[in-house]
C-alpha cells in the first residue's frame, strides 16, 4: 500500500510540474509579445547606416529594419536600434542583445556555421580605394605593402587569402580606416564598394580602381537553432515582395546604390 502511494505521488509531482511548464516561444511570438523588434544596424557605413547632423540614424538598412517593423506591427516606428560593427555583431546576436541584424553583413560560408540568412536585399562588391595618384591597379601589387581593412568583414578574409605578403592594418570602422588612408598610413584600402564610393564622395585626393573583387550578398542574420524559422520566414516573404512590387528597387535608388 505505501508502495503504491509513493508512486501515485511521483506521478502526481511530475504531472504538476510538467503543467506548469509553458512551451519556449519562438523569436517572432517574443518580439510581437514585447511589441518592438530590437535591430543590429551600423552607424558608420553610409549609405547603410549612419547618424545624420541631428544624430538620427539614417540609411538603406535603417529603412529595411523600418519596413520590417511596419510589416509586423503596422508601425515602422516599432523598432529599437542597436548599433554594432563587424567584430562584435554575430555576439550580439546569438547573446539575445539583439533579434536580428542588418548591418551590411554578406553571407558567407564561414558565418553560416554560426547565423542564419534571409534571402539577400542587396549585392555589393568588393572594390580598392587608393591615393589619387598611385602606382597600385591591382590585388596583387599589395604583397608587402600596408592595406587597411574592417575586423572582420570579407575584406580582411579576402587580403589574408588572396594577397599573404599583406602588411594589414585593421579598424573597426570605416570612417577611422579612411581617415588613416588620407593621411598616408595605408597604400590601399579593402571594402565593400558602395561604402567606399560614399566615402570618397567629393574626394579628389582618393579613388576607387575599377575592379570588382567578389560578389557581396547582403542579407538579415538570425540566430540559428530554430527560434527563428517563424521570423526569418517572414522577413523572406517580405523581402521578395518588395523585390517583386519595385519597393525595394525604389529604396535602393532612394539610397543611391542602384
Amino acid at each position: 500500500m505505501l508502495k503504491k502511494l509513493i508512486c501515485t505521488l511521483l506521478l502526481l509531482t511530475v504531472f504538476v510540474c510538467g503543467c506548469g511548464k509553458s512551451k519556449p516561444k519562438n523569436d517572432l511570438e517574443n518580439i510581437t509579445q514585447r511589441g518592438k523588434i530590437i535591430v543590429g544596424v551600423r552607424d558608420d557605413t553610409k549609405p547603410f547606416g549612419y547618424r545624420d547632423i541631428n544624430g538620427t540614424l539614417q540609411g538603406y538598412d535603417i529603412d529595411m529594419a523600418k519596413a520590417i517593423a511596419r510589416d509586423i506591427f503596422g508601425d515602422e516606428a516599432a523598432v529599437e536600434f542597436v548599433p554594432v560593427n563587424a567584430s562584435n555583431r554575430i555576439s550580439k546576436l546569438n547573446s539575445h542583445k539583439v533579434d536580428i541584424l542588418i548591418a551590411t553583413m554578406s553571407i558567407t560560408n564561414q558565418r553560416q556555421l554560426v547565423v542564419d540568412f534571409s534571402v539577400p536585399y542587396h549585392v555589393a562588391g568588393q572594390a580598392m580605394l587608393v591615393k589619387t595618384g598611385s602606382d597600385i591597379t591591382a590585388l596583387k601589387q599589395l604583397n608587402n605593402r600596408k592595406v587597411i581593412i574592417i575586423y572582420g568583414s570579407t575584406g580582411e578574409m579576402s587580403i589574408r587569402r588572396n594577397v599573404p605578403d599583406a602588411v594589414i592594418t585593421g579598424y573597426r570602422n570605416y570612417r577611422d580606416g579612411f581617415n588613416a588612408l588620407k593621411n598616408g598610413e595605408a597604400d590601399a584600402m579593402i571594402a565593400d564598394d558602395t561604402i567606399l564610393l560614399n566615402l570618397a564622395l567629393d574626394d579628389d585626393t582618393v579613388k576607387i580602381l575599377p575592379r570588382r573583387y567578389s560578389r557581396e550578398p547582403y542579407a538579415v542574420a538570425f540566430r540559428r537553432g530554430g527560434g527563428a524559422d517563424s521570423l526569418r520566414e517572414r522577413v523572406n516573404f517580405l523581402i521578395n515582395n518588395m523585390l517583386a512590387t519595385g519597393r525595394l528597387e525604389k529604396m535602393q535608388k532612394k539610397w543611391g546604390i542602384k
